[in-house]
């Protein structure tokens, strides 16, 4: 998840106060996330050696957890360097081609993005939206799905500055016309394409499939939250990382919902609850010359979006919302039961019994890691709505659990059933439930993938500068790196109760003079990961969102722009394979079956890393991927494939 370029409020690294650091040694802490059998055979070993440090000790790390397939060199690409350039850098011999830009049309005709940024709020509806985030890829039924398919890409939030031509003024006071909050409301949300490759080059077409989810849609609530707050509702928003069922739909997580919301009565004060959501008046905020300006002020047409207002809708966001991309007729449908929270992605996979686990997390700093297991196993014969019986759907019932991670590298899931909150509350203030039951703080838990061999699971967790205290899971104080953390479920089921659980990867820079900076990482440095997506050979690809907010700290610098690497479960070896633009974010991961094909997305290139000093020049970090005639820089699907024709990364 980007912070959104010159937005002030929502910083993507520090959303929890701090305070006095913890007095407990930073060894002391390696150890507990090691596991104490593991920790004291490093130690044993390293008697008659000099004193290691702690990120040699997590280098130390016992060989009892690994992945079950065999140690082997996964990826046979030579990794590139990292790299300041204005343009996506990638191995050689493959080739990376622009696809599907913010504004191009969903149908692969008409209406054409105009680069001044002019087009209307209908235009937007029927064109890609921004924020390109992640995305999933389906089989169409009697076309070859190496060639062709459907594509559902996330929307997840609009650069103001870059939508409207004029930009959006620079007095906090001023209101936002209605036709550019629709717009702006037209550029969130999905957009479900067809795809094709027509000699040799993949293609938008003209498809009976293609439509575009918005701010606006009509969508259903469903599951316990619908007893507080209703069972309609309109629109999607701030559409992050994604994930698929085992019946053929599509799951696009809500995320930074809060800063679309805001007021301009007077003497607002928010609820604890809407604090704790990070609802306040002025939603984001530009920093425009060192004044800050609201972003959105959606409030100023649309009640709904108006904290102040009975109308509010601030609670019917923040979901799972599942879409079939083969019926384009379908009305979307927002699952309460998966909780309400700043969901990135929903990796979705099956127990021993059947019953569907969805691993999730809440990317806040101080947030929690989620699973949800169904009351009932998925059958694959059923046929009605979204593959589920008319019963009602798998993802309505079920229980919601948390994560607590112990010193002794073991884990538990929490039933938030037991946080004394009825089924609708805990649907609706799951952030409360999970912190009353004990669950553990975590450092921007964002995208959980499943190894496809192991079914062990690993969880991304970006960073987190100002953490006040350490714990096992969560070493460093000042973790501007982030780090991975990795674990198996007891009995290998993903629906048990308790876990083993050990940290991946330290992120970090091996040449900083700082230890601590260092990391453990096996390869090519990076900072701040965030998409994790398995591919079926067993390479687990990260993604990397050192954004704005970080990206003036000096530890940067030598890690150039934004990266895609492929990772090894078994060794840890980590291999750079894709560097982007300047200013973007690497996110969304989605490949044919064949794997000869990958979908990456490109989001924010020109995200500036300070204040937007003159907002009526667009292109003045970035002119990716149109260049110095193209107006200014676009969010896009890429292709990138190997000129040989063979699987990606083999």
């Amino acid at each position: 998840m980007p912070a959104n370029p010159g937005f002030a409020g929502p910083s993507s690294i520090n959303k929890i106060s701090s305070t006095a650091p913890t007095a407990k040694p930073m060894s002391d802490i390696i150890a507990a996330a090691l596991g104490r059998r593991a920790f004291l055979q490093v130690s044993m070993s390293a008697a008659c050696a000099a004193v290691m440090t702690p990120w040699e000790v997590v280098e130390a790390q016992s060989t009892e957890f690994e992945a079950t397939e065999t140690a082997s060199d996964l990826f046979q690409f030579a990794g590139v360097s990292v790299s300041q350039r204005d343009h996506v850098v990638v191995p050689d011999g493959y080739v990376a081609e622009v696809l599907f830009r913010w504004g191009d049309p969903i149908n692969g005709e008409e209406p054409i993005f105009r680069g001044d940024a002019s087009n209307s709020a209908e235009d937007q509806a029927r064109q890609a939206g921004m924020g390109h985030d992640g995305m999933e890829f389906f089989a169409i039924p009697g076309v070859d799905s190496n060639s062709g398919g459907l594509l559902c890409i996330n929307h997840e939030y609009t650069d103001q500055i870059l939508l409207f031509s004029d930009g959006i003024g620079s007095t906090n006071d001023l209101a936002m016309p209605t036709e550019k909050i629709r717009k702006s409301q037209a550029a969130h949300g999905v957009s479900v394409i067809e795809v094709a490759a027509v000699d040799g080059q993949w293609r938008v077409i003209r498809s009976k499939f293609s439509r575009r989810i918005t701010a606006n849609t009509p969508m259903r609530l469903t599951g316990p939250g619908t007893k507080r707050i209703g069972a309609e509702v309109l629109g999607t928003l701030n559409n992050c990382a994604a994930g698929r069922t085992p019946w053929g739909t599509y799951l696009t997580c809500e995320e930074n919902f809060h800063g679309l919301f805001g007021t301009a009565a007077k003497n607002f004060a928010p609820t604890p609850e809407q604090e704790r959501y990070g609802l306040a008046a002025k939603g984001y905020v530009y920093n425009i010359a060192g004044q800050e300006v609201s972003a959105y002020r959606w409030w100023d047409e649309d009640r709904r979006f108006d904290l102040s207002a009975e109308e509010c809708d601030a609670e019917r966001f923040g979901y799972v919302v599942e879409i079939d991309p083969l019926r384009p007729e379908s009305k979307p449908v927002k699952r309460t039961a998966l909780g309400r929270f700043r969901h990135e992605n929903a990796e979705l996979t099956l127990a021993k019994d059947g019953r569907v686990v969805v691993y999730m997390g809440d990317d806040q700093a101080g947030e929690f890691i989620y699973k949800f297991v169904s009351t009932r196993p998925y059958q694959s014969n059923s046929t009605s709505e979204f593959g589920v019986d008319s019963t009602g759907g798998l993802l309505d019932d079920g229980v919601l659990y948390a994560a607590r991670y112990d010193e002794s590298g073991r884990g538990v899931w929490l039933p938030l059933s037991e946080s004394q909150m009825s089924a609708d509350q805990i649907a609706v203030y799951t952030r409360l439930a999970a912190s009353s039951v004990g669950a553990t703080p975590m450092d921007r838990p964002e995208w959980l993938a499943v190894h496809p061999k192991s079914g062990e699971v690993f969880a991304s967790l970006t960073n987190h500068a100002k953490r006040a205290e350490s714990n096992p899971a969560n070493p460093r104080l000042q973790n501007i790196y982030g780090h991975i953390l990795r674990w198996r479920e007891d009995g290998d089921d993903a629906a048990a109760l308790e876990f083993t659980w050990r940290i991946f990867l330290l992120a970090g820079n091996p040449a900083h003079p700082n230890p601590e900076r260092q990391g453990n990482v096996n390869g090519s440095e990076f900072a701040c990961p965030d998409g994790l997506k398995f591919d079926p050979s067993g390479i687990l690809w990260i993604q990397t969102d050192m954004s704005s907010s970080v990206m003036g700290n000096a530890d940067f610098a030598a890690l150039g722009n934004n990266m895609m690497l492929a990772a090894d479960a078994t060794s840890g070896a980590v291999r750079r394979f894709l560097t982007g633009p300047v200013g973007c974010e690497i996110t969304g991961n989605a490949m044919t079956p064949d794997r000869c094909t990958m979908f990456i997305n490109i989001q924010h290139p020109g995200e500036p890393a300070d204040d937007v000093t003159d907002p009526l020049q667009p292109n003045q970090y970035s002119q990716w991927p149109d260049g110095p005639t193209g107006g200014r820089p676009r969010s896009a699907t890429i292709v990138v494939r190997r000129l040989d024709g063979k699987p990606i990364g083999a």
